[in-house]
């Protein structure tokens, strides 16, 4: 989803009322504040590297600008120590004091250091601990950090209270112009470092610091190139702010991409944004997902999921608009990534990419239905097969299949149906996505005589089928679980219901498979849960 607004000129930001300053700055005093900034004393050049991998399949020239690569993993440190660094010697020694989901405060904790003053940093108690962590080992004595409240904005209430009682300087994370102008020279390097066309560049908005230092230098020196905001669809309050007109608060925001969950923008950053920024851009948890991927596949690094939000609005953005050849940016702007959170990302970025579709299908419970279920699905790469036996007219399985793109997932549906499978397409269903493939399952009555086998093989074209394929026609199968994982051996657990008579020729046909396997009937896991 995406919002367009008519670019702004180059001469000047429209001087509406603030509440902060009563001559608000010019196009032009953000020019020259970003030229005069004091971000390299910590801060590196950061590359602009072309995603070749990302460039081919859109077919236009992508780049990204590595703020990634920063020493604090984030573009943060440039606005924070560069309004720091500006300080009253009077003001410094007194100290500091911010609110952060995580990256700013890690870019005030390396500027206490560095200036040698003292900071009190509140962040969030959702921050990622790995956050948490860094902040301590960048700041180390210098840095005081208090836990408090569930979003940025809540941190920030309890920060200002703080800066009061203290009598300290409060380090604002977007809403300050030297903060703005401190991250406005990601822009100042991208137009350097690429002199020829640029049509867009797409940036990450969560409070607006970064997008209006980038879209004032661009605007100031190449306003024919379009400034692209990206919000997440659950964290949008600088859209929602534009289009009113006003800043808008949120009652609740999303938490995944913690970076950018802000209930409220700044008042000089929405001034900023509604006059210079020409589009918006929403994009889902499922893109940004997606978006980590292609990164990871053209950089091999893995940006938090902030980080990855401008590539997926490019992405979006290029989908919506066609064409061929056009050169895009977008800054990868932080990769501060929990570790335990890449299990989600990798869940969710096929789904996002729209490379994976998930369906529920009921086939009759009789003999060759499965079999000729499993016909039907042909050549397609499997991703997730999941099966109990509850009801003895009809079952049903939660299929995952690879597919090539949008609108695949609809009409793989409507063809299991003309074959006779009822099938329902779950791709978009957020409750199947997050809980129901996982609780496939558990105890049934119908599952006399069942015995419980593991298996691995390598995980190559047809595999599966083929061991499908290979179980007589007179073995009922009563569980099927199998998720591909991305490694290189499949992993299915199989429930199989042997005639007594076939007793004796189990061990001898699944030896003949060549699988390695596992007889986990005797598994007290599989008999508290299952059996």
């Amino acid at each position: 989803m995406s919002t367009a607004r008519p670019a702004a000129t180059k001469s000047s930001v429209k001087k509406t009322p603030s509440k902060k300053t009563a001559a608000p700055l010019s196009i032009q005093d953000y020019l020259q504040k970003i030229l005069t900034s004091r971000v390299y004393d910590v801060a590196i050049e950061s590359p602009l590297d072309e995603a070749r991998g990302l460039s081919l399949r859109l077919g236009h020239h992508v780049f990204f600008k590595r703020e990634d690569k920063q020493p604090v993993f984030s573009f943060k440190l440039r606005g924070a120590y560069n309004k720091m660094a500006k300080l009253d010697p009077k003001a410094l020694a007194k100290g500091v004091i911010c609110a952060s989901a995580g990256n700013h405060a890690q870019g005030v904790a390396m500027g206490a250091r560095r200036l040698g003053c003292q900071a009190i940093i509140v962040m969030p108690v959702t921050t990622p601990q790995v956050k948490i962590d860094a902040v301590a080992r960048f700041g180390g004595d210098n840095v005081q950090i208090v836990l408090h409240g569930e979003s940025y904005s809540d941190a920030a209430l309890h920060a200002k209270a703080l800066e009061q009682k203290k009598g300290l300087t409060f380090v604002h994370p977007f809403d300050d112009p030297d903060v703005i102008a401190g991250q406005g020279t990601v822009a100042m390097e991208i137009l350097r470092q690429h002199s020829g066309p640029i049509d867009a560049v797409f940036v990450a908005i969560g409070g607006g610091g970064l997008i209006s230092g980038v879209a004032a230098y661009i605007k100031a020196v190449r306003p024919e190139i379009k400034v692209i905001g990206v919000q997440t669809n659950d964290s949008d309050a600088m859209t929602r702010s534009v289009k009113s007109g006003k800043r808008i608060t949120l009652a609740d925001v999303g938490l995944f991409a913690d970076g950018t969950a802000v209930k409220l923008v700044g008042e000089e950053t929405l001034r900023l944004t509604r006059e210079l920024v020409d589009e918006f851009v929403v994009v889902t948890t499922d893109e940004v997902c997606a978006a980590i991927k292609d990164i990871y596949q053209d950089t091999r690094s893995i940006v938090e999921p902030s980080g990855a939000m401008g590539v997926a609005g490019l992405k979006q953005y290029a989908a919506r608009h066609g064409g061929q050849g056009r050169t895009y940016v977008a800054i990868n702007c932080g990769a501060n990534m929990n570790f335990d959170r890449l299990r989600f990302v990798a869940e969710r970025a096929e789904v996002g990419e729209q490379r994976e579709a998930l369906l529920a299908v009921t086939i009759p419970e009789e003999r060759g239905s499965f079999k000729r279920f499993c016909e039907l699905i042909g050549p397609r790469s499997v991703t997730e097969f999941n099966y109990r036996i509850s009801d003895e007219q009809e079952a049903h399985v939660f299929l995952g299949v690879s597919v090539k793109g949008k609108g695949e997932s609809s009409r793989l549906a409507h063809e299991f149906e003309s074959h006779g499978f009822a099938a329902v397409d779950l791709t978009q269903d957020e409750l199947a996505k997050t809980h129901i493939r996982h609780m496939v399952g558990g105890r049934s009555s119908l599952a006399e005589g069942e015995r419980l086998f593991r298996f691995e093989f390598p995980e190559r074209p047809g595999a599966l089928m083929k061991f499908l394929t290979s179980l007589p026609p007179g073995w009922n199968i009563s569980l099927f679980h199998y998720r591909n994982q991305g490694a290189d051996f499949g992993r299915i657990l199989v429930g199989l219901q042997v005639p007594k008579q076939d007793t004796k020729a189990i061990k001898p046909l699944l030896d003949a498979l060549g699988y390695v396997y596992a007889d986990e009937t005797r598994n007290p896991v599989y008999r508290l849960f299952l059996r």
